[in-house]
């Protein structure tokens, strides 16, 4: 009886930390033993989530313990290493930039350009003139050290969480598409002469699908949307030099993955995830094409 009542004084007092992540708030409990699990631990259940140890001796399921892996709430597996993908991603834009630094030649080759000459002339160079390429090698190109120092914190700090939370596949392409979204919004609105380029397009889409994934979970909105909210403001602030189309392309597009990922009905989770996916990038194609044909 003493046990119980100190055990609601806590509960009254602090919020439940994971059971194998100490480190880790949490309000989302195992429904079959009620231990507390973050969103790298849970696993989709019929009602609910169960924690890895009752998917691994398959408590409540009914199944023998090998029938059922662990799974993100997303549905992807989850890995030994949650960040392996971001570190990978990080580890690219880095070594791209030190090979622009380098040779600061190959910063011409990289950058998202609409089209060199402009008009009336026939482009040779940029996207219209047949480097589709571009599209994705700007993702991965800084140029100043405080550009690249910027999105790769933000891609620390939202990658890792979101990597454990879908899975590392879900995670890649949402980390692609939301960046492919970006350049092709960039490539339709912004000036044809005009180079781009940095990862903002996909770390703003990593930004739009934390909002969902925190939704999702019912956490403290106001931490997100109050860096997404200073994010914008730097975006439209004059003098800043900022792609607001790449940062608005990618964020839409993190809105609606992220959005496919996290609610998609279990029985149908991959076709609609993946379907999704498929579907955004038909959009990045169709605005790609209608400005090639525009600048042609």
């Amino acid at each position: 009886m003493d046990d119980q009542a100190a055990g609601s004084s806590q509960d009254a007092h602090s919020v439940p930390m994971c059971y194998r992540h100490p480190d880790r708030e949490t309000g989302i409990r195992c429904t079959r033993c009620e231990r507390p699990i973050c969103p790298e631990c849970m696993v989709n259940a019929s009602v609910g989530f169960h924690c890895p140890e009752c998917v691994r001796t398959g408590s409540g399921t009914g199944q023998a313990p090998t029938a059922a892996r662990p799974r993100t709430i997303a549905g992807g597996s989850i890995a030994s290493d949650p960040r392996l993908l971001t570190k990978i991603l990080i580890g690219i834009n880095l070594a791209v930039f030190i090979a622009v630094q380098v040779h600061e030649s190959l910063l011409t080759d990289l950058v998202l350009l609409g089209a060199w000459p402009p008009a009336p002339y026939t482009p040779t160079q940029g996207v219209a003139g047949g480097e589709w390429y571009r599209l994705v090698t700007s993702m991965f190109t800084h140029q100043e050290i405080w550009h690249i120092a910027f999105n790769m914190l933000s891609l620390w700090w939202l990658g890792g969480p979101l990597e454990a939370a879908l899975g590392r596949v879900r995670y890649l392409a949402l980390y692609l598409v939301s960046g492919l979204a970006g350049s092709a919004l960039a490539y339709l609105l912004a000036s044809p002469d005009t180079a781009t380029l940095g990862a903002s397009g996909a770390i703003f889409g990593l930004f739009g699908a934390t909002a969902v994934l925190m939704r999702r979970l019912n956490y403290d909105m106001r931490p997100i949307i109050a860096l997404l909210a200073i994010n914008l403001i730097f975006t439209f602030s004059p003098g800043f030099n900022i792609s607001w189309q790449a940062h608005i392309g990618g964020l839409v597009a993190g809105v609606v993955l992220g959005y496919a990922m996290v609610h998609a009905p279990r029985e149908r989770r991959a076709l609609i995830q993946y379907g999704t996916c498929a579907l955004v990038l038909g959009v990045v194609v169709l605005l790609t094409l209608l400005r090639t044909a525009q600048l042609s």
